[in-house]
């Protein structure tokens, strides 16, 4: 099959946008509009301790992911520094990271400790967050997930 040099480029192009968008997913928890956190407001958890939808009028982008907001005021919180706001393990549940595993979290079940969020997966099998709690050492808990997730950031699972 022969093609032409103009098809070949196209390919070209489409393969690299597939493998950046694939990067982006493998350390991001994100449906495939790039939307982060279910459409939850990062600024909600950590400030105000609760989850919150966010609305689509008050959206950001950072880096090729998008959050929602609840309102302008946290939109702007976000924007003036990100990387606070950002969800622990790309908003993977935080127990599953700890046992070395990508799970989507339910957006409601999280805990805010040392200026961080961290979400768990609920089904009706798994309370991950109790499972988190039951354990009684948040501190060993993280720096397990932390080591983890520095593999896991880079796979798919």
């Amino acid at each position: 099959m022969k093609h032409s040099i103009k098809t070949t480029v196209i390919l070209f192009a489409l393969a690299i946008s597939s493998i950046s968008f694939a990067q982006d997913k493998k350390a991001n928890n994100i449906d495939n509009s790039n939307i982060a956190l279910q459409g939850y407001s990062p600024v909600s958890y950590l400030d105000l301790g609760i989850a919150q939808k966010g609305l689509k009028e008050y959206k950001s982008e950072h880096n090729k992911v998008v959050y929602y907001f609840t309102d302008a005021e946290q939109k702007k919180k976000f924007e003036k520094n990100p990387s606070k706001y950002l969800p622990q393990y790309g908003g993977f549940c935080a127990f599953g990271v700890y046992a070395g595993a990508k799970f989507r979290p339910d957006p409601n079940k999280f805990i805010v400790k040392d200026g961080k969020y961290f979400l768990y997966l609920y089904n009706l099998e798994l309370d991950a967050q109790q499972l988190w709690l039951a354990e009684n050492d948040h501190k060993k808990l993280v720096g397990t997930a932390n080591t983890n997730w520095s593999k896991l950031k880079n796979t798919y699972n």
